[in-house]
């Protein structure tokens, strides 16, 4: 079969009221595509009927595969969907589809080429927020800021859940992962700036999700937290050599 040209992979936590029209909605967009694709959902240790969902949705449905993992965090499941695909290009999609799947061409040849990351903005010329709350935006500046100031200058939105890698850039930052939380985003971006990658920012429509797993002011201080780590594994050297995560089961 060869490797595709689009692997899509949307981490998943107790996700069952929305996983399957999330399905449903990325495979009859990618299914009208002239390219190959396949989705991998990697479900986080779910508690709920999320992974059931999924693995009936496969039945019909060859090209979406299901990955389950021991819970530890989203960084922990996009880091083993992004070692399992095999793409041309790997995406990462939150599973509550905030940014309308049919904006994944923005992030692809021939809208956008000539890049080994191309990450989603809300926030440079032609990207919408809506229907964020106030207070949840501030915050997310304040992080913003924080993290231009100590660890990677010139990116207006490193946090928005929809990424383009390609393959060979995603194996090779992804292998060096040691942050599984929320701020992973941050982690992998820095170290591809350490390696003076590729980095675009692409704007999007974004749609404030209440349902959302994001706890603003809690995680904004363990990502704070995190900010300083990665800069404690860089200094210390610690992102020369690390071996791929285990306990991943493909159904």
């Amino acid at each position: 079969m060869g490797h595709p040209f689009l692997s899509v992979v949307i981490p998943a936590y107790n996700e069952e009221r929305r996983i399957v029209d999330t399905l449903r909605k990325v495979v009859d967009y990618l299914g009208s595509q002239s390219y190959t694709w396949e989705v991998a959902i990697v479900d986080d240790g779910s508690t709920d009927a999320t992974a059931s969902l999924v693995k009936d949705f496969t039945q019909d449905c060859p090209e979406v595969h299901l990955i389950s993992v021991l819970h530890g965090g989203k960084g922990w499941a996009v880091n083993h969907g992004m070692l399992w695909t095999t793409g041309e290009y790997c995406f990462l999609c939150d599973a509550d589809l905030s940014m309308p799947i049919e904006q994944v061409s923005r992030f692809l040849p021939p809208e956008n080429s000539h890049f080994d990351i191309a990450i989603g903005s809300r926030e440079i010329s032609e990207s919408r927020r809506i229907g964020e709350p106030y207070r949840r935006h501030v915050m997310g500046r304040v992080y913003n800021l924080l993290v231009r100031l100590l660890v990677i200058p010139g990116l207006s939105d490193t946090q928005c859940g929809f990424k383009c890698f390609r393959g060979q850039v995603a194996q090779e930052l992804f292998s060096l992962q040691r942050l599984y939380g929320f701020a992973f985003d941050v982690e992998i971006l820095f170290l591809a700036h350490k390696r003076r990658l590729r980095i675009r920012e692409v704007p999007i429509d974004w749609y404030y999700r209440p349902q959302s797993k994001v706890r603003p002011f809690r995680d904004s201080l363990a990502m704070t937290r995190d900010i300083l780590k990665i800069r404690w594994h860089y200094l210390r050297g610690n992102y020369k050599s690390l071996p791929t995560p285990i306990n991943q089961d493909l159904i």
